[in-house]
């Protein structure tokens, strides 16, 4: 005898579906979240700006015993003061040279792409002390601040890019820090600043500083990076700062790649799979047009067409023309332009950070869709007993 069992013991099954679908909805969004903070970013190309410490479109100024290692320079503005008692060593003194206007060309350039980098993580009126943060892009509409340390988490990838991006300024309380974990590299931080930047007394900093107007270092302020003001002053008090060792990479314009332009001569002709008798070619009434013809008769180009071929209709003939000049016109689809993978060159598009996201979301939904159909399958087979 088969009974089925009473209906109460299958009502824990529609709390365990509705729980399986929260946690997978749930796990999704903190997917997607991640990778937004840890979409992959390049480093930001500053060109000849490389070997600056300090830059500044208008002056450099300087009070106290501030040592500065690396190159010092300032375009269009003349005027560096205050060396000595500052110094600079291990580099270079440039003021209003074609040295220092180039540096400052591709400082517009490098400031522009770092102002352009996507996608973000949005840091509006949060000040960063007390986090710790992943590579990725970091936003704040209006000002940044920092007070207190802010921790960089390279995760062991010591290619681990960093970009802050500041609406207008970016100012730092007293004594905070920017602290590096797990093979972060100063050479792969930056600051892109709206408007100017103040960096408190004693503050250990770290990372490219690239404001649109000025930089002001307090007293007692030191820096694993650089200075680079656009169009204003960099202002310096008994400060440290040691331009790291990195690598020069050109400054990357921020305009939209566009696609490669395929060459202008013509393909080699792929050998046909069979010879087409000479009386067949040459003319115009038989295939031998010039759109695609041979006057010698031996139509290497898609001359030869189902109507002219000695054996009848043969569906290999006319159909490796690699150019689309077949006599029937461009229509036929092997003279179509090969399916290009996405990311190769000729397309002119990189793969985005949100293609990632997106294989994300659709795997994450149909982990959470079939677990959800196994229940339910679960819970709509009947259970027997048998009885002896």
């Amino acid at each position: 005898m088969t009974t089925s069992p009473p209906a109460g013991p299958r009502r824990p099954l529609l709390s365990i579906s509705a729980a399986v679908l929260t946690t997978g909805v749930a796990l999704a969004l903190a997917m997607s979240t991640q990778t937004a903070a840890h979409a992959a970013q390049p480093g930001v190309g500053l060109g000849t700006a490389t070997p600056y410490a300090v830059l500044a479109g208008q002056t450099v100024t300087n009070t106290g015993p501030s040592v500065i290692s690396g190159d010092l320079g300032v375009s269009p503005g003349t005027a560096v003061t205050g060396f000595p008692p500052g110094l600079v060593q291990a580099g270079t003194i440039h003021a209003a040279d074609a040295v220092a206007l180039q540096a400052k060309n591709d400082l517009t350039t490098a400031y522009n792409d770092a102002a352009g980098r996507n996608p973000v993580v949005d840091k509006t009126n949060d000040d960063l002390g007390g986090e710790t943060l992943v590579a990725g892009v970091y936003r704040a509409s209006t000002g940044m601040s920092l007070t207190g340390t802010v921790t960089l988490d390279a995760q062991g990838d010591p290619n681990a890019v960093f970009i802050f991006q500041a609406g207008s300024t970016l100012t730092t309380a007293s004594s905070s820090r920017v602290a590096l974990l797990n093979n972060a590299n100063p050479c792969n931080v930056f600051w892109q600043v709206g408007s100017s930047a103040t960096i408190g007394t004693t503050t250990d900093f770290v990372g490219t500083v690239m404001a649109l107007t000025s930089i002001s270092a307090q007293t007692g302020a030191t820096f694993q990076g650089r200075l680079l003001a656009r169009n204003g002053s960099v202002t310096l008090d008994t400060n440290t700062i040691n331009r790291p060792n990195c690598a020069v990479a050109p400054a990357t314009p921020t305009a939209t790649p566009t696609a490669t332009t395929p060459p202008t001569t013509a393909p080699t002709t792929a050998p046909t799979t069979k010879s087409n008798p000479p009386k067949q070619g040459g003319t115009k009434k038989d295939g031998g047009t010039k759109k695609g013809g041979d006057k010698k008769g031996g139509d290497k180009k898609g001359g030869d067409t189902k109507k002219d071929s000695p054996n009848g209709p043969d569906s290999s003939e006319g159909t490796t023309n690699p150019t689309g000049s077949s006599p029937n016109g461009p229509t036929s689809t092997t003279g179509r332009a090969p399916t290009v993978p996405e990311g190769h060159p000729p397309t002119g598009r990189t793969p985005m950070a949100t293609d990632s996201a997106n294989g994300i979301w659709l795997g994450s939904g149909l982990a959470v869709l079939g677990g959800v159909a196994g229940l339910v399958v679960l819970r709509g087979r009947p259970r027997r007993l048998h009885r002896g």
